[in-house]
């Protein structure tokens, strides 16, 4: 099953405040956030640095634009091992959110198309990598919220 990003997008549609993880610690408000705020990395109003070192940069790529899904119970660097304060009130507002952000993405990336952003993980992206990110990290949440 290969679905877009938008479809994906919508498939967080069928999150519930009680929605279990299947592995981890967040709640299903705190993986939108989590979502919220690697779109707005993407988006240019969060920068932030890499933390592995660029020389390893040009592999790291290709693991992201391979099939190998991302892993279970990574801990961020960026966020630790602790759960961020959540920032809306609820799911909804938090979803409507992750849509803002992701339009913001896209206008960001229309409006400067030969722009790249840093990514904590991966190094600097172009749009067509951050895609790629922002596919492989949602579908990772949705199959971590059972929704895939």
């Amino acid at each position: 099953m290969n679905l877009s990003l938008e479809e994906i997008i919508k498939l967080l549609e069928n999150l519930k405040p009680e929605t279990p993880p299947i592995w981890g610690k967040m709640t299903a408000q705190h993986m939108l956030e989590h979502l919220v705020f690697s779109v707005r990395i993407s988006n240019a109003k969060l920068k932030v640095n890499c933390f592995i070192p660029i020389e390893r940069w040009t592999t790291m790529k290709k693991v992201l634009e391979s099939n190998r899904p991302l892993p279970k119970n990574f801990i961020n660097p960026i966020i630790g091992e602790n759960l961020i304060p959540l920032e809306f009130k609820n799911i909804d507002e938090s979803l409507s959110g992750l849509r803002k952000e992701f339009s913001d993405f896209i206008k960001y990336f229309t409006d400067n198309p030969g722009a790249v952003l840093v990514n904590p993980t991966f190094g600097e992206l172009n749009f067509e990598e951050w895609k790629i990110f922002h596919h492989k990290h949602f579908t990772h949440h949705c199959l971590q919220f059972g929704l895939l």
